[in-house]
């Protein structure tokens, strides 16, 4: 009888924690969709640039999360940019990035601040120290916040990264840049 009463109150007391529980559940895909910033810093001795040049990248980006349980996932990332002069405005070329690897979650209710660190590569076209079509390393390390905002829809107000790139300049072949970034997140599938 006693045991009875026990497993009826703590019966009435978890009940109410069940559905809580469950909209707070892990899905297993999540889907990324924003506006990406990048400022590339060049520090060349390539002929026809300046010692020490920075361009503004502007485009979009996405990402697709696949979550191995509530704190850890594995992340594909692409984004696109327009590259701009800063002195002018003018567009001298475009980069594309394709990176992947682990990211770290924190999730606590509605808030789910992360970091991650990727490493691929960013294409390049001409413009941007060179001629043509080239391929070199580029990785990210950094992190931002999603609040989800409903079961299956997230707010992503801001992703901020250190993004390095080996494009040749003549000296040492990395570039040490910024990548911001903000969108929606869509989330798919019970964990």
């Amino acid at each position: 009888m006693k045991n009875l009463f026990v497993l009826t109150v703590l019966a009435v007391l978890l009940a109410p924690a069940l559905p809580a529980n469950a909209q707070d559940e892990t899905t297993r895909l999540e889907a990324y969709g924003g506006y990406d910033y990048a400022r590339f810093h060049v520090n060349a001795r390539v002929n026809g640039i300046p010692p020490a040049l920075t361009f503004n990248g502007n485009g979009g980006g996405g990402q697709l999360q696949y979550n191995a349980n509530n704190w850890i996932g594995t992340v594909a990332d692409l984004g696109g940019f327009g590259v701009t002069s800063t002195t002018n405005g003018a567009l001298i070329g475009g980069a594309f990035t394709y990176l992947f690897g682990p990211r770290m979650n924190l999730r606590r209710g509605k808030v789910t601040p992360f970091i991650q660190a990727l490493f691929g590569g960013i294409r390049t076209t001409s413009g941007i120290g060179h001629s043509g079509l080239e391929n070199h390393f580029a990785m990210t390390a950094g992190g931002g916040i999603d609040f989800r905002v409903s079961g299956h829809i997230s707010v992503r107000p801001v992703e901020a990264e250190y993004f390095m790139t080996t494009i040749p300049d003549g000296l040492d072949n990395r570039q040490n840049n910024l990548r911001l970034s903000a969108g929606i997140v869509l989330r798919f599938g019970r964990g």
